[in-house]
């Protein structure tokens, strides 16, 4: 499957369904923006999930030792290869990307294989 945009409504579905199978996968995030420049923010540091808060519209990328927050969040788009999960994009509403990699493609459970 090649990348893909999430509709908003998917957001929340989405990072439910996957959190469990990201703890302790390893992350490297990248700030990708045309004023900055892409620079590294993270280095391969173990993950612990990533939420999305529709009150508060953040994505929450929490990591061993830190939490991303992206707020307005405006697109997101998932990297879903052979092998799972390999990235996703979240672009805000002032067009900075952050680009969470990870380290091993996450295996994506079905849809509505989420057990609360």
């Amino acid at each position: 499957m090649p990348i893909r945009k999430l509709d908003k409504s998917e957001w929340r579905t989405f990072f439910d369904r996957i959190t469990k199978g990201l703890l302790g996968k390893r992350a490297e995030i990248e700030v990708a923006a045309l004023n900055l420049g892409d620079q590294i923010e993270v280095e391969w540091l173990p993950l612990l999930g990533i939420t999305y808060d529709s009150k508060d519209d953040i994505v929450e990328i929490a990591l061993d030792g830190l939490d991303h927050l992206v707020h307005g969040p405006k697109e997101i788009y998932v990297d879903i290869a052979g092998a799972g999960l390999t990235r996703l994009e979240i672009i805000d509403r002032d067009g900075v990307a952050r680009i969470v990699q990870l380290r091993d493609p996450l295996m994506l459970p079905a849809p509505g294989a989420v057990s609360g």
